[in-house]
């Protein structure tokens, strides 16, 4: 994946956080991960991509970093379902708008959600996945790209 690409997530991802007030969201340095068993979190919502490009996008989350955006859009039920649906709405939202910048031949699938490891997540195994650490209010979730061409 070519820099500018890469470069459509990160803002994407600040973007997104920008809508909750002055404190600031961090990115560390993204990195290369061979596409084995990917990282994830608490939480994980995965876009599929077809077209053009194929693979997959997702954001793995902490249950505090969802728990601190509830609490900045004012949602108090802290339930499991809507942790579920939170980090489907943020991997829906990310990708939805890198779709705006890719073009109508970038089809993103409806979110596949869950909470702790899954027994797989499924990426071509030629290949590798662009990681983005993110760290916000000091919790932490990263933004995973793997696209083919």
């Amino acid at each position: 994946m070519k820099e500018k690409r890469l470069q459509i997530f990160i803002d994407v991802i600040k973007n997104y956080f920008t809508q909750f007030g002055e404190e600031e969201l961090i990115l560390d340095t993204p990195y290369l991960l061979e596409n084995k068993q990917p990282r994830v979190l608490d939480y994980t919502g995965v876009i599929g991509i077809s077209g053009v490009n194929k693979g997959a996008v997702y954001f793995t989350a902490t249950q505090q970093l969802l728990e601190q955006i509830m609490h900045e859009i004012g949602e108090t039920d802290l339930s499991e379902d809507n942790y579920v649906d939170l980090v489907g709405e943020v991997a829906n939202t990310v990708s939805g708008n890198a779709r705006s910048e890719f073009g109508p031949e970038f089809h993103i699938s409806v979110p596949i959600v869950f909470k702790g490891a899954p027994q797989s997540i499924i990426l071509p195994k030629k290949g590798q996945s662009f990681i983005i650490p993110i760290s916000w209010q000091q919790q932490i979730g990263e933004i995973v790209i793997c696209l083919q061409d």
